[in-house]
């Protein structure tokens, strides 16, 4: 997806250069992770791809149910794995340069979270009343 937008890759194969960047942020060796080509042969049609362990059996987590209180500590996690796997990079340093010694990607980060929460906030209200005016055709539960 972003690979476009990332300037020209070290890497010929695609999926290499997705597997090369995994095993940079992961703490743990996903022994299935690989590449590989295939629909044709290569420089005539073939595609690329990155393989992986189908299902790692770990667990998951149900945002949707989760209550405030679990939605925070699970977002922390989620922001604790973010950053170890930047560290395994070897550009931490490269990282903390870009965001600095002062609070300003954290305000900008907060200030971010609650433009989001007021747009969402806006498209539910719009959504509403578009069902309400027919415009949408919704069921809407109690």
């Amino acid at each position: 997806m972003l690979a476009p937008f990332a300037g020209p890759s070290e890497y010929e194969h695609q999926g290499e250069r997705v597997v090369r960047g995994q095993r940079l942020t992961q703490a743990a060796a996903d022994l299935f992770l690989g590449w590989t080509s295939g629909g044709g042969t290569t420089g005539t049609g073939s595609k690329d791809y990155y393989v992986r362990q189908l299902r790692d059996m770990k667990g998951s987590m149900s945002v949707p149910l989760m209550d405030p209180h679990q939605l925070d500590y699970y977002g922390r996690l989620c922001g604790w794995a973010l950053a170890r796997a930047h560290a395994r990079t070897a550009r931490a340093t490269v990282i903390s340069g870009y965001l600095g010694s002062n609070e300003d990607f954290d305000h900008a980060v907060a200030d971010f979270a609650i433009a989001y929460a007021d747009q969402n906030e806006k498209d539910y209200r719009r959504l509403l009343e578009a069902v309400s005016a027919g415009e949408v055709l919704a069921t809407v539960e109690p």
